[in-house]
């Protein structure tokens, strides 16, 4: 069966992709990597010792940058419906983020610890409805935010992708409601034609201590 245009254009595409290329080479699963890798860096994220929690983390690329980064002393934590393989220095769980008992399984993994960053890369399956799909997005957003905030340190952070379009400044508005700073990030891999942000709030509101 012959391909279609579209799906010629992307494979073409992510075989010239420099990202695709430097994620084999490096052993990255995904070359997403390479946008938490950027605004970690920028933002001093993932700092060796931190434990941190990855939201829709399958396959994994984001999770084995943030193993690196936080060390042996560290502790990350991947939660996705979807299954990951084992990664060293990841403790996987497996479920949807939206269940109480998948949200029980990930405090008991992390026995009251309270986090020094919250990472969500998730999406909602698509239906082919723009607007069913940009809802569902921002929902997801909701969620991890309201996660992040119980269970962040005071001076803990918070990163998220967002899909600009409906929904999107009422979002920001609650990130800006909830932690001091908040910023926006475009990293270099996230392609020119994605409507994908990421924002990055830092330092919860209203709290004392590390």
């Amino acid at each position: 069966m012959a391909r279609s245009k579209s799906s010629s254009a992307w494979l073409k595409r992510h075989v010239n992709d420099p990202y695709v290329h430097r994620a084999r080479a490096h052993g990255y699963r995904s070359r997403a990597a390479y946008k938490l890798i950027e605004i970690a860096d920028r933002g001093g994220l993932a700092r060796p010792g931190d434990a941190v929690v990855d939201l829709g983390a399958a396959p994994g690329g984001w999770a084995q940058a943030l193993a690196g980064r936080v060390g042996r002393s560290g502790r990350v934590i991947a939660v996705d419906l979807l299954e990951i393989a084992p990664i060293p220095g990841v403790a996987i769980v497996r479920g949807d983020f939206r269940e109480e008992t998948v949200l029980q399984r990930l405090d008991e993994v992390l026995g009251g610890r309270k986090l020094d960053l919250v990472v969500s890369d998730m999406a909602p399956n698509l239906s082919g409805v723009s607007a069913t799909d940009q809802a569902r997005s921002i929902h997801l957003c909701e969620l991890a935010l309201e996660f992040a905030k119980a269970h962040l340190k005071p001076k803990g952070a918070f990163l998220v992708k967002v899909f600009q379009g409906a929904g999107y400044s009422v979002f920001l508005a609650a990130m800006r409601g909830v932690f001091v700073a908040v910023a926006s990030r475009k990293p270099g891999a996230s392609r020119g034609e994605s409507r994908e942000m990421y924002l990055l709030g830092k330092t919860l509101k209203g709290g004392t201590g590390p």
